[in-house]
């Protein structure tokens, strides 16, 4: 089993990473592979609303955006940390998101979801709250742990110093790895649920 982790902060090692990092090291122990995909940096743009993507089936950017798309189809998990900006979300890490979400092709269905976010003090439960937000439009269960994934730290290493934020994303990679091996062996005697078409009802008609 695989899982896709996206440390969305520009610190490639810092707060965010080692939350993640926690988490990959209970991955590993429970004999998942789990990669951190690092977009802190990446020059993303946000969605350009060309509608190309349904004639290519990718994003017309060709940028980190379909490189992810190809890992997140053979994942079966899919981890996002963000660091906490004025109570959101890493701008980079929306653009990634909104593209990545939209012009994929791959069917999520009960692929596994999990966010956390990283601040100093402030505005990580909407970040969470943001960050969920791609998972329950795709059809993808969203893992919890003992509490909501949130980590405290600003300067390079204080992450590991909340240690109740450090056992919170060992709890989270716990049950995210039961739900995602329950999940396959759901899937190997019932199959995936059964999906209508889509219908698009806008507000004013």
């Amino acid at each position: 089993m695989k899982v896709l982790m996206i440390n969305g902060s520009p610190r490639e090692s810092g707060n965010t990473f080692q939350a993640l990092d926690e988490m990959r090291k209970v991955f590993e122990k429970n004999g998942i592979e789990a990669e951190i995909f690092n977009i802190g940096r990446e020059p993303v743009t946000g969605c350009r609303s060309c509608g190309a993507c349904s004639k290519l089936r990718k994003c017309v950017i060709d940028d980190a955006v379909n490189v992810l798309a190809e890992k997140l189809a053979a994942s079966d998990g899919f981890v996002i940390g963000s660091p906490v900006y004025y109570g959101s979300a890493n701008g980079t890490l929306v653009s990634l998101l909104d593209r990545l979400f939209y012009s994929n092709q791959t069917d999520l269905t009960m692929k596994v979801g999990a966010s956390v976010a990283v601040a100093r003090r402030g505005g990580c439960s909407s970040t969470f709250d943001e960050l969920n937000k791609y998972f329950t439009i795709a059809g993808m269960p969203v893992a919890s742990s003992q509490y909501w994934n949130m980590v405290y730290g600003m300067m390079k290493g204080e992450a590991q110093q909340d240690l109740e934020g450090m056992r919170t994303m060992r709890v989270l990679a716990e049950n995210m790895s039961f739900l995602m091996k329950s999940i396959a062996l759901g899937k190997e005697k019932y199959g995936l649920p059964a999906q209508e078409d889509r219908v698009a009802t806008n507000f004013i008609r």
